[in-house]
């Protein structure tokens, strides 16, 4: 089957409730409604077969997702009310969706092509190094960062002298699981847990749809979280998915079901910290189904103009990383394998997670030390504008990560 771009009008200006599109009927608008995802009918931080829609739509017709950032707390520095959900479980609020948008005949076998005509962002965002990140078992803060935002580029009192350009994307962007697809999900990440791999799963208290995932959900202990992608899509994070870019999901209910929500202002390729810098928007897509497409497309693919793949920067420098290490040390995600070669080695073959930490941890030196920056916060910078880019993944032993720093985002250096 060829898949032939899909060229859309992107539209002008913003929006403050439903409109009139040319060719089409009304604008649909979701989310938004209450003060976090609970309180919120079109909101989900959780994916079920049996989650209803939200709202529906026609293809080609504009959909208007007003989001809530990753955590679900507010970001407003002068709101300093008291959140009792912070007190639950970790992640536990991670990540509000807004939807789910069902496409009028959408079918399983089908593939939705959502393409991305205008992001607005909010007024603030945050990062902070998290326990998930690539070497925060080596830099591991804590160190929160509050981000003021405009349509240009974001800045923060806590890291002096960085302004980070506008590459704003959704960091999630997924259809509703099938029923064969949560079976095998659930299987093959229990087994993973029980084997002693990181993963997130189910977890009731703050989760929405309470009916169906939360503590007296019918269904509590079957809902996904939205931490991981999957192969109908999720938590994608690729920074490419910028204004212009088409995904490409593969449907598994009836109306598939799109949810979009973790929308980041900028991001460098691998958010390494764990963050990017996390913000509320309004993101606008349009949408055309590919009938029986989905034999195909399996997994997510995506597609858009090559200026997405650029790096925001008139300048770079960059460090190369390799999969060396220590004797006698175990590159802590390897731990669960419980393997006594892989800590005796000094070199592991072809092992691009280890030649990424080596290049990241080289990168987080050379910023702290070059822009006179803590460790905590080159690791931050590093999660919201370096770019973890591979070499070459054939010349064994040693596969090549590069770690690539923009270099206008120092406005100091200008």
């Amino acid at each position: 089957m060829m898949i032939r771009l899909y060229v859309a009008v992107v539209l002008a200006g913003g929006f403050s409730g439903p409109v009139h599109a040319a060719g089409h009927e009304n604008v649909v608008v979701v989310g938004g409604n209450g003060a976090n995802c609970l309180e919120d009918s079109q909101c989900i931080n959780r994916l079920h077969p049996a989650i209803e829609m939200a709202a529906y739509a026609d293809p080609g017709q504009t959909i208007i997702f007003h989001t809530r950032n990753a955590s679900d707390f507010t970001l407003d520095p002068s709101d300093t009310r008291p959140d009792p959900r912070k007190k639950g479980p970790r992640a536990s609020t991670v990540h509000p969706l807004t939807g789910p948008v069902g496409i009028n005949g959408a079918m399983p076998g089908d593939v939705v092509a959502v393409t991305i005509e205008r992001i607005d962002p909010g007024a603030f965002g945050y990062s902070q190094i998290g326990s998930i990140g690539l070497v925060s078992d080596q830099i591991k803060g804590p160190l929160r960062v509050s981000w003021t935002l405009n349509r240009a580029y974001a800045q923060s009192e806590s890291i002096p002298g960085v302004r980070i350009p506008n590459a704003s994307f959704p960091g999630v962007v997924t259809v509703l699981p099938g029923a064969e697809e949560l079976r095998k999900v659930l299987k093959r990440e229990a087994a993973l847990r029980d084997a002693g791999g990181m993963v997130f799963g189910p977890e009731p208290i703050n989760a929405s749809p309470a009916a169906l995932c939360g503590e007296r959900g019918s269904k509590k202990q079957d809902c996904l979280r939205t931490i991981p992608p999957r192969e109908f899509g999720g938590n994608l994070d690729i920074r490419f998915l910028g204004v212009g870019a088409t995904l490409y999901l593969p449907c598994r209910v009836v109306g598939c079901g799109l949810a979009i929500g973790d929308v980041h202002f900028a991001q460098g390729d691998g958010e390494v910290a764990g963050t990017a810098i996390e913000m509320d928007a309004t993101v606008t897509v349009t949408t055309r189904l590919i009938k029986d497409g989905a034999g195909e497309i399996q997994t997510p693919h995506y597609e858009g103009p090559a200026r997405l793949l650029a790096l925001p920067s008139r300048r770079f420098y960059a460090i190369t990383g390799f999969p060396l290490k220590e004797e006698g040390a175990l590159p802590p995600r390897m731990a669960y394998l419980q393997s006594p070669r892989a800590a005796e080695l000094e070199n592991l073959s072809r092992d691009l997670s280890l030649a990424a930490r080596n290049a990241l941890l080289a990168m987080i030196d050379h910023i702290s030390h070059t822009y006179n920056l803590t460790p905590e916060q080159a690791y931050i910078v590093a999660s919201v504008a370096v770019d973890l880019r591979i070499g070459q993944v054939v010349d064994a032993p040693n596969v090549e990560v590069s770690a690539v720093l923009p270099l206008d985002i120092f406005i100091d250096q200008e």
